[in-house]
């Protein structure tokens, strides 16, 4: 399984809200959570199948940003 770390603008509950239904109706993201006490917003994702631009993509759809940490 891969994880990935993303720094984000969800910064708030109803930003998590916004973006939870677009992860959760993907059958390849296993887990995922957003540290929004983190100043850098932190999104983990953990999945099998999906590369990091794709769940970028997923983000981007809900309306938010998501940039790989390294």
């Amino acid at each position: 399984m891969k994880q990935y770390q993303f720094k984000t603008n969800i910064n708030c509950g109803g930003c998590v809200a916004k973006v939870t239904p677009k992860l959760n109706e993907n059958p390849d993201i296993q887990e995922w959570n957003v540290d929004t006490t983190n100043p850098a917003k932190i999104l983990t994702v953990k999945t099998d199948n999906l590369a990091a631009d794709e769940v970028k993509s997923i983000v981007a759809s809900a309306g938010f940003k998501a940039e790989v940490v390294d």
